[in-house]
């Protein structure tokens, strides 16, 4: 991170409605920006990665885009992935594990060890619960981002005959495991915090936050079983936070049944994956949900956000693409920054508000992308 109080972010468009949310996401900032001398942005736009670049260039970004990266405070991606129209059999389409790779490489290559998905849901959100205590929904899903069953080792023998073999190795460290357990248990406590300061009170059998760790110990012993230990041991050391263990089909069943029973959960790089997905639908859907990839340990390693949704290639070019998960994703950011800055935190508060009131008053209606962003820039210039 620099040092001098101008925030550079690299903004990385990407695929399909990713040029679009991220419009609009570039408005927002610079009309807060305009709107308050105390908070300075500086943005630049890439190209890159895309598969308008890899056709372009035959690779989804410069060789050395990762130093290029390095150089800024926060990234901002919009999407990668199918770039549309699915009309057009014949477009450039790239396989989802090359379009998605930088993904991972940025993850990687600036040690993003955690991704978080805040679930909360909005007035105006789709709700797909029936039971009126979805409204109660206040959960933080926190995925292991750096290694487990995403590390991409292994290969395959004999590839494409009968007898062919495949490994896919799965690796965890006593290391990533105990940073990833701990952050859990600091973010459960900055939570109970900061629902006392909204005077809002939850109750975990007497305890006002709880992590629940998500395995599937039952099958795949010798992880779980770490993860497990490390786990109990840890949880030694917040004793005013209580403690779950959900096998992960379980929970998953449960984030249906009764997603207002849990607070921060815990999971594997895999397991995460999947159940962020989920948690997003409880939010609203993909459309209306943010992430964040961090280095909470070393905050001179730029963060990446993202919004939850793909590059709906359905949609794409066609202004149709709901720019609200976009738009939180760059309040996340600045919420990010706001650790640091006062005027950032500021920004991220009125952003989050512009979009509530925007979707509280727009729930059925639907309008284009730039037509939201029009009504978000409006909402940002009422107190």
């Amino acid at each position: 991170m620099t040092t001098q109080t101008t925030w550079r972010v690299a903004v990385l468009p990407g695929d399909g409605i990713g040029p679009e949310v991220i419009g609009q996401a570039t408005r927002a900032l610079d009309a807060l920006a305009a709107s308050d001398p105390a908070l300075a942005l500086d943005y630049d736009v890439f190209e890159w990665p895309s598969h308008a670049w890899h056709q372009a260039h035959g690779e989804s970004a410069p060789a050395d885009y990762l130093e290029r990266l390095a150089g800024y405070d926060a990234i901002l991606l919009g999407a990668l992935g199918d770039p549309g129209p699915t009309s057009d059999a014949n477009r450039y389409l790239l396989s989802d594990s090359d379009s998605l790779a930088p993904l991972l490489e940025i993850r990687k290559g600036f040690d993003q060890w955690v991704c978080e998905r805040p679930v909360r849901r909005l007035a105006g959100a789709p709700q797909y619960l029936a039971d009126p205590r979805a409204d109660d929904i206040d959960m933080l899903v926190i995925r292991e981002n750096s290694e487990g069953e995403y590390v991409n080792q292994g290969g395959r023998l004999a590839r494409g005959t009968p007898n062919e073999v495949v490994t896919q190795t799965a690796v965890f460290t006593h290391r990533a495991t105990d940073r990833i357990i701990r952050h859990a248990f600091e973010q459960a406590r900055a939570r109970a915090v900061a629902r006392q300061a909204e005077g809002r009170v939850r109750d975990f059998n007497g305890r006002e936050a709880q992590v629940c760790l998500v395995t599937k110990r039952n099958a795949q012993k010798f992880w779980g079983d770490m993860y497990t230990e490390m786990f109990a041991a840890i949880a030694a050391d917040y004793p005013d936070i209580a403690t779950h263990h959900e096998l992960v089909d379980a929970a998953c069943m449960k984030f249906v049944s009764h997603p207002w029973a849990f607070d921060v959960v815990v999971a594997s790089n895999l397991h995460g994956d999947i159940l962020t997905d989920l948690a997003a639908v409880l939010n609203g859907g993909m459309g209306v949900s943010p992430s964040a990839n961090l280095n909470p340990s070393d905050r001179s390693r730029p963060p990446m956000f993202e919004p939850t949704h793909g590059s709906a290639p359905d949609i794409a070019g066609q202004n149709k693409a709901g720019p609200a998960a976009m738009l939180l994703t760059t309040a996340m950011m600045l919420d990010w920054m706001g650790e640091t800055d006062a005027a950032a935190a500021e920004a991220a508060t009125r952003l989050k508000k512009a979009v509530a009131d925007d979707l509280a008053a727009n729930a059925d209606r639907q309008r284009a992308t730039d037509v939201i962003g029009d009504a978000v820039l409006e909402g940002l210039k009422r107190p």
